[in-house]
């Protein structure tokens, strides 16, 4: 029974080819399973013993090629491919693609295919910017064709402009996206915190706390893969941005809580994993504050409750919240819980080893008004998913 996944890669002609290389590399990394079909174009800019090497699987490059087995390969590939990835894409093949035109192994692959197709163009700027070769990516969107936008740079042949390949770091993410094969979380709608804020003393100084940002980036990427809309209000954080959802991004609780207001009435779903500022300077000075021999006292206010107030609104949503405890934490979350009015809180102790901020750990309860599951130690990936599975049990 075949369990690893299977990505299959037509590689097209252009000097982006290299990046194809690096692509094979990293999921064969992942414990993937990848085979490799190469059109005459691209076979003169990188041999089929590179991609043979690195696949560790015969590399096809004619249809009419004496078979490795008895099925027809095209669609044998067809038939075993999660996904199908074409990168780089010339102008070429995506216009054979679009007019259904089926005349080498990779496009008649690509016809023959139920797996998701995703398409990785490289080209000049002119050509990619020309109104036909626009005409059929928009038309191959349209039939669900998957497409991660080239970027913009200086080309092979000397332009300036749009049309680099993505980098393979993000073709690979967008790949394993696919390749996740539980999309409970299809057509949800869920907006994530995360990070911390800051308020500003003057210009070279501010409060905030030691939030990292990983938590809630771990929940993001997990709903993202599970299949939802994802919408990531995040604070300064040193983390990689996530790619292929929207992201927000903001500085003080004052922009969190406007940010979170604007995009609260689409959400189904709200998990606010952001260490928001509690406190706010009362003043704010304009010019750096000298240091003087005496101590310094700092006025502050009290910031918005971002989480009472979407609780006190919230709907048919779901709302989750976060307690970051020292001390007493299931008292203190249980309290959290009721007061704003959420439906399910995530706590953890913050001085526990592998709890803390900053580290790609969690040791979480999660309690809702029914029941309380503590788990062990887990890293903040699995910890997101079984915030997400909680989720999904909730009713309403």
């Amino acid at each position: 029974m075949r369990c690893k996944k299977t990505v299959v890669i037509g590689v097209t002609g252009g000097v982006a080819v290299y990046k194809a290389l690096d692509i094979v590399s990293r999921l064969k990394k992942k414990d993937i399973d990848v085979h490799v079909i190469m059109t005459k174009a691209a076979q003169e800019f990188a041999s089929e013993l590179s991609f043979r090497s690195l696949s560790l699987n015969p590399v096809t490059t004619d249809m009419f090629d004496r078979p490795n087995s008895f099925d027809v390969e095209h669609i044998a590939l067809a038939k075993r491919a999660d996904v199908l990835l074409i990168a780089p894409a010339t102008a070429n093949i995506i216009g054979k693609i679009s007019n259904g035109i089926a005349d080498d192994m990779l496009s008649t692959t690509v016809m023959a295919t139920k797996a998701p197709v995703v398409i990785a163009p490289a080209m000049n700027t002119a050509m990619y910017e020309n109104p036909i070769v626009q005409r059929n990516i928009e038309n191959l969107k349209s039939y669900g064709y998957h497409f991660i936008e080239p970027l913009s740079g200086r080309l092979a042949c000397g332009d300036v402009g749009r049309g680099k390949m993505e980098s393979p770091e993000v073709i690979v993410e967008y790949v394993e996206m696919l390749l996740h094969s539980n999309k409970d979380l299809k057509g949800k709608n869920i907006l994530i915190t995360a990070g911390p804020t800051r308020e500003d003393i003057d210009p070279v100084r501010f409060i905030s706390n030691k939030s990292s940002g990983k938590m809630g980036y771990a929940i993001a990427r997990a709903a993202r893969d599970r299949g939802a809309n994802v919408t990531l209000i995040t604070g300064p954080t040193s983390l990689s941005p996530i790619k292929f959802i929207d992201v927000v991004n903001v500085y003080s609780s004052e922009d969190m809580y406007k940010a979170v207001m604007d995009n609260l009435e689409s959400a189904d779903i709200v998990i606010k994993a952001a260490a928001v500022s509690d406190y706010s300077p009362l003043d704010y000075s304009s010019i750096k504050i000298k240091k003087s021999e005496d101590s310094m006292t700092l006025p502050l206010r009290k910031n918005k409750d971002i989480l009472l107030e979407v609780g006190s609104i919230k709907g048919s949503r779901i709302i989750v919240g976060f307690a970051a405890e020292t001390n007493n934490v299931l008292d203190n979350a249980k309290l959290k819980l009721s007061k704003k009015n959420l439906d399910m809180i995530v706590a953890n102790d913050v001085l526990d080893k592998g709890s803390g901020f900053d580290v790609d750990t969690n040791k979480i309860s999660i309690i809702t008004n029914d029941d309380i599951i503590s788990y062990d130690i887990l890293t903040k990936d699995e910890a997101a998913n079984n915030i997400l599975d909680k989720i999904l049990e909730i009713k309403r």
